[in-house]
């Protein structure tokens, strides 16, 4: 049985006031709320749109230990990442991370000293590891592999100039959006009140003004504090934040667009001993390329589009690695987020810290910007810490660090699961009861629930219908682009939309059922 998630929509219903109001439910903004709700206080959290609508979703979907930031002498960060990534792999999120084998090839286009260069980076990052105290188990050494080796892993490899290459490991996630889904379930179980379509227009750090995204209703909650976590629209809620969005964008292929691919490979970028792009594959049968790294100007749009040349270009680094050419109709979707980087500059958007930073703004609003997604959970404990000195909240201390999320569990545990085996990476210990609740709404067998709802689409109608009563999505784009990440490839969205709207008529139509409501 599983507690209702309280993940509401708009205004209907709410408290006149709460202790502290978090405005974006990304990762960061989810995060806060849990953080706080955990430690006792009245928590309210809204976002104009939905869990994981903004830059959240459009991750390399990895949970990173912080090697590239060496590349930049960003110590600090590059621990930081290293310690909240065996957090989430080790504790907070087990069913959601998993090892990620990723091999460096040294072809002709790697010279002897970029190779030392890059061996030394590796053992750095295995110094990270172990300062982190993040296992062995969860992630082996890194070590240098034969070329025969470096084939079995990546058979597409360029073969001319071979001399092997270089193996470590990371973090990789699930999904990013369904990382901020089970936060924010997290967040309602402690007590927290999530919605989504409830848009601040207005706030004065003892209060927002909120406009129902359904309704159109606007009411007053007031507020003992408020937290700014809308990531790259964090200078549109306050004053006197500015910030140098950059566009990191990513290409969707196929799997058959790399034959038999064991492992990430990292393709260095020309002419650059810091820059490389990411060949990921993916559990759906996809790979994503990515990622660049482009300042954006202007304002900040809804949902950032890719562009040809950012696209061109990840093909074409990736192609001098490989044996065959990939083209452009290779590619079956693109995504792009920008990255809410502080402004420091003249410097470029890629030269910019990782690290995050907490602000308060003149009418005491405190705003976390910055940061990437491992960090999640270190971003919010800072924000709230600050929230709670400065307005001298009654709260216990931070107990995010030791708090598993919905679902975790040892990855132990989570073998003995009984429920199909992508269920139990996206639910874990719930898989079962996703099962449940779907079978008690439609009445259907697990057959029908079980099975992928078009050709080529690996989501099942058991889990839209469980986004529908549980995980608060509302349309057909929440359980598509947000729930699952169906619409990455656009062909297979379309095919997966007569299960969606399918799944949320059977949930409207569905009556609370015991355990579960």
């Amino acid at each position: 049985m599983i507690a209702a998630p309280r993940i509401g929509h708009g205004t209907a219903d709410l408290a006149p006031s709460y202790d502290v109001v978090v405005v974006g439910l990304g990762v960061t903004g989810a995060g806060a709320a849990l953080d706080a709700a955990s430690r006792g206080l009245r928590v309210l959290a809204v976002d104009a749109h939905d869990l994981a609508f903004g830059t959240s979703r459009w991750s390399s979907k990895l949970v990173h230990g912080g090697l590239r930031y060496l590349a930049h002498g960003q110590v600090g960060v590059a621990h930081e990442s290293a310690v909240e990534r065996g957090v989430l792999m080790e504790t907070t999120a087990p069913h959601l991370t998993r090892p990620l084998p990723m091999l460096m090839p040294l072809t002709s286009g790697v010279s002897p000293a970029q190779a030392a260069l890059a061996r030394g980076g590796f053992v750095a990052g295995d110094l990270l590891r172990r300062g982190a105290r993040t296992s062995r188990e969860t992630l082996p050494r890194p070590r240098r592999v034969s070329a025969t080796e470096a084939l079995a892993l990546a058979p597409g490899l360029r073969r001319a100039g071979l001399r092997g290459g270089l193996l470590s490991w990371d973090g990789q996630l699930e999904d990013d959006a369904r990382l901020v889904t089970a936060i924010a379930r997290t967040a309602a179980a402690h007590g927290a009140e999530v919605r989504t379509r409830a848009r601040v227009v207005a706030t004065d750090g003892t209060s927002v003004t909120l406009r129902d995204g359904l309704t159109g209703e606007v009411i007053r909650v007031g507020a003992r504090g408020v937290v700014n976590a809308t990531g790259v629209w964090a200078g549109d809620l306050v004053d006197g934040l500015v910030l140098r969005p950059s566009r990191g964008t990513h290409a969707v292929l196929r799997a058959g667009a790399f034959p038999a691919l064991r492992t990430a490979v990292t393709a260095p970028v020309p002419g650059s001993s810091s820059r490389f792009v990411l060949v990921l594959p993916q559990p759906d049968d996809t790979v994503y390329v990515g990622l660049t790294d482009e300042p954006v100007d202007g304002p900040v749009p809804d949902v950032p589009q890719p562009t040809e040349p950012e696209i061109g270009f990840l093909l074409d680094v990736v192609s001098a690695a490989f044996d065959h050419d990939l083209r452009r109709d290779h590619v079956v979707g693109a995504y792009a987020g920008l990255r809410p980087l502080l402004d420091a500059g003249d410097r470029a958007t890629a030269d910019l810290s990782r690290r995050h930073a907490v602000v308060t703004s003149a009418t005491g609003v405190v705003s976390v910007v910055g940061g990437k997604l491992t960090t999640y959970r270190r971003m919010a404990e800072d924000a709230v810490d600050r929230l709670v000195a400065e307005r001298r909240l009654d709260a216990g201390p931070c107990r995010t660090r030791a708090l598993p999320l919905t679902g975790a569990a040892p990855r132990t545990e989570l073998a003995r699961v009984e429920a199909p085996s992508r269920l139990v990476r996206r639910f874990g210990t719930e898989a079962p009861a996703v099962v449940e609740v779907a079978r008690a709404v439609t009445r259907l067998p697990d057959g029908e629930l079980l099975a992928p709802v078009a050709a080529g689409v690996h989501v099942t109608l058991a889990e839209l219908v469980f986004g529908a009563t549980h995980e608060g999505a509302v349309d057909v784009d929440d359980l598509l682009d947000r729930r699952t990440r169906v619409g990455l490839v656009p062909e297979d969205r379309a095919s997966a939309v007569p299960a969606a709207e399918r799944a949320l008529a059977l949930a409207a139509g569905s009556t609370p059922i015991s355990g579960h409501r």
